[in-house]
Protein backbone atom coordinates (compact mmCIF):
# COMPACT_ATOMS: atom_id res chain seq x y z
CA UNK A 1 0.00 0.00 0.00
CA UNK A 2 1.38 3.18 1.01
CA UNK A 3 2.98 5.55 3.36
CA UNK A 4 2.32 9.45 3.73
CA UNK A 5 4.26 11.85 5.74
CA UNK A 6 2.69 14.90 6.86
CA UNK A 7 4.37 17.87 8.53
CA UNK A 8 2.98 19.35 11.14
CA UNK A 9 0.80 22.72 10.92
CA UNK A 10 2.38 26.16 10.95
CA UNK A 11 3.60 27.64 14.39
CA UNK A 12 3.55 31.07 15.52
CA UNK A 13 5.50 33.24 13.49
CA UNK A 14 8.17 34.00 16.30
CA UNK A 15 9.16 30.38 16.56
CA UNK A 16 9.31 29.67 12.38
CA UNK A 17 12.89 29.14 10.70
CA UNK A 18 14.08 27.95 13.81
CA UNK A 19 15.87 24.74 15.51
CA UNK A 20 12.91 24.02 17.81
CA UNK A 21 13.56 20.40 18.20
CA UNK A 22 11.91 18.61 21.31
CA UNK A 23 10.58 22.24 22.24
CA UNK A 24 7.06 21.36 22.81
CA UNK A 25 5.57 24.12 20.71
CA UNK A 26 1.76 24.56 19.57
CA UNK A 27 0.59 25.60 16.51
CA UNK A 28 -0.51 28.68 15.55
CA UNK A 29 -4.35 28.23 15.11
CA UNK A 30 -5.24 31.51 12.61
CA UNK A 31 -2.29 29.74 10.31
CA UNK A 32 -3.77 26.33 10.33
CA UNK A 33 -5.04 26.13 6.46
CA UNK A 34 -8.03 23.37 6.24
CA UNK A 35 -7.82 24.03 2.30
CA UNK A 36 -4.44 22.88 2.37
CA UNK A 37 -5.13 19.83 4.43
CA UNK A 38 -8.73 19.10 2.86
CA UNK A 39 -7.24 16.35 0.01
CA UNK A 40 -5.28 14.70 2.88
CA UNK A 41 -8.46 14.60 5.15
CA UNK A 42 -10.49 12.83 2.27
CA UNK A 43 -8.26 9.71 2.41
CA UNK A 44 -8.80 6.88 4.19
CA UNK A 45 -5.48 5.45 6.63
CA UNK A 46 -5.34 2.07 7.98
CA UNK A 47 -2.96 3.29 11.21
CA UNK A 48 -2.37 7.14 11.89
CA UNK A 49 1.11 7.75 13.70
CA UNK A 50 2.34 11.00 15.40
CA UNK A 51 4.79 12.52 17.12
CA UNK A 52 4.27 12.83 20.69
CA UNK A 53 4.77 16.40 20.20
CA UNK A 54 2.10 18.82 20.59
CA UNK A 55 2.51 20.36 17.35
CA UNK A 56 1.86 16.88 15.28
CA UNK A 57 -1.57 15.99 17.50
CA UNK A 58 -2.51 19.18 17.22
CA UNK A 59 -2.45 19.02 13.43
CA UNK A 60 -4.17 15.96 13.17
CA UNK A 61 -6.78 17.06 16.16
CA UNK A 62 -7.51 20.18 13.46
CA UNK A 63 -7.50 17.44 10.63
CA UNK A 64 -9.69 15.54 12.62
CA UNK A 65 -7.96 12.29 12.06
CA UNK A 66 -8.46 10.16 14.79
CA UNK A 67 -7.29 7.94 16.00
CA UNK A 68 -3.86 8.15 15.92
CA UNK A 69 -0.97 6.53 17.75
CA UNK A 70 2.25 8.83 19.03
CA UNK A 71 5.56 7.53 19.08
CA UNK A 72 8.49 9.29 20.44
CA UNK A 73 10.33 8.14 17.84
CA UNK A 74 9.05 10.27 15.37
CA UNK A 75 10.22 13.70 17.55
CA UNK A 76 12.18 15.87 15.52
CA UNK A 77 16.10 15.71 16.18
CA UNK A 78 17.61 16.73 19.56
CA UNK A 79 19.66 19.94 18.89
CA UNK A 80 21.66 21.24 21.51
CA UNK A 81 20.63 23.22 24.87
CA UNK A 82 22.52 25.92 23.18
CA UNK A 83 21.38 25.73 19.34
CA UNK A 84 17.35 25.15 20.39
CA UNK A 85 15.06 27.82 19.55
CA UNK A 86 17.91 29.82 16.94
CA UNK A 87 17.78 30.59 13.79
CA UNK A 88 20.14 29.97 11.22
CA UNK A 89 21.41 33.74 11.42
CA UNK A 90 21.62 33.57 15.11
CA UNK A 91 23.62 29.99 14.73
CA UNK A 92 26.17 31.17 11.99
CA UNK A 93 26.63 34.41 14.37
CA UNK A 94 27.67 32.19 16.79
CA UNK A 95 31.76 32.15 18.04
CA UNK A 96 32.41 28.55 17.17
CA UNK A 97 30.59 28.69 13.97
CA UNK A 98 32.37 27.11 11.02
CA UNK A 99 30.49 27.25 7.35
CA UNK A 100 32.66 24.63 5.94
CA UNK A 101 30.70 22.53 7.88
CA UNK A 102 27.59 22.98 5.85
CA UNK A 103 29.34 21.00 3.58
CA UNK A 104 29.43 18.21 5.07
CA UNK A 105 25.59 16.86 6.21
CA UNK A 106 26.49 14.66 9.34
CA UNK A 107 29.20 17.43 10.43
CA UNK A 108 26.44 20.30 10.45
CA UNK A 109 24.17 17.35 12.05
CA UNK A 110 26.67 16.85 15.36
CA UNK A 111 27.38 20.40 15.27
CA UNK A 112 24.10 21.56 15.73
CA UNK A 113 22.53 18.00 17.22
CA UNK A 114 22.67 16.47 20.92
CA UNK A 115 21.33 13.49 19.46
CA UNK A 116 24.19 11.86 17.45
CA UNK A 117 23.41 11.41 13.41
CA UNK A 118 23.81 7.98 13.81
CA UNK A 119 21.28 7.63 16.76
CA UNK A 120 18.45 9.93 15.07
CA UNK A 121 19.11 7.57 12.01
CA UNK A 122 18.59 4.18 14.05
CA UNK A 123 15.49 5.80 15.89
CA UNK A 124 13.74 6.85 12.46
CA UNK A 125 14.71 3.43 10.69
CA UNK A 126 13.33 1.72 13.82
CA UNK A 127 10.52 3.16 13.60
CA UNK A 128 9.82 2.83 10.11
CA UNK A 129 10.92 -1.27 10.54
CA UNK A 130 8.13 -1.46 12.91
CA UNK A 131 5.37 -0.31 10.52
CA UNK A 132 2.76 -3.08 9.61
CA UNK A 133 3.30 -4.24 5.68
CA UNK A 134 0.60 -3.33 2.94
CA UNK A 135 -1.67 -0.92 4.89
CA UNK A 136 -2.00 2.60 4.07
CA UNK A 137 -0.52 4.62 6.92
CA UNK A 138 -0.27 8.30 7.52
CA UNK A 139 2.38 9.86 9.53
CA UNK A 140 2.16 13.32 11.36
CA UNK A 141 5.86 14.40 12.21
CA UNK A 142 8.55 17.06 11.70
CA UNK A 143 10.36 18.35 8.48
CA UNK A 144 13.75 17.10 9.74
CA UNK A 145 12.39 13.62 10.03
CA UNK A 146 10.54 13.58 6.96
CA UNK A 147 13.82 14.39 5.08
CA UNK A 148 15.57 11.73 7.18
CA UNK A 149 13.02 9.12 6.60
CA UNK A 150 13.31 10.04 2.40
CA UNK A 151 17.03 9.18 2.78
CA UNK A 152 16.40 5.97 4.22
CA UNK A 153 13.76 5.14 1.43
CA UNK A 154 16.42 6.09 -1.48
CA UNK A 155 14.15 9.37 -2.07
CA UNK A 156 15.20 12.69 -3.25
CA UNK A 157 15.02 15.46 -0.91
CA UNK A 158 12.12 17.63 -1.04
CA UNK A 159 11.25 21.36 0.32
CA UNK A 160 8.78 20.73 3.22
CA UNK A 161 6.29 23.76 4.29
CA UNK A 162 3.95 23.59 7.02
CA UNK A 163 0.98 21.11 5.82
CA UNK A 164 3.14 19.27 3.12
CA UNK A 165 2.57 15.89 2.57
CA UNK A 166 4.17 13.47 0.33
CA UNK A 167 3.06 9.81 -0.54
CA UNK A 168 5.09 7.24 -0.78
CA UNK A 169 3.67 4.14 -2.83
CA UNK A 170 6.01 1.53 -2.62
CA UNK A 171 8.69 1.71 0.03
CA UNK A 172 11.14 -0.39 2.11
CA UNK A 173 14.53 0.67 3.66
Amino acid sequence: MALTLLRHAALHPKYQKRYNGWTDISIEPSLFDAKIAAPLCKQRFDHIYSSDLMRCQQTLSYMEMTPYITDKRLREVRFKVHIEGLSYQEVSQRMDFDASLLEDHKAWHNYICMESYDAFSRRISNFLADLPKNKEILVCTHGGVMQHMLLLLHLPPQQIGYLDWTRIEHYEL
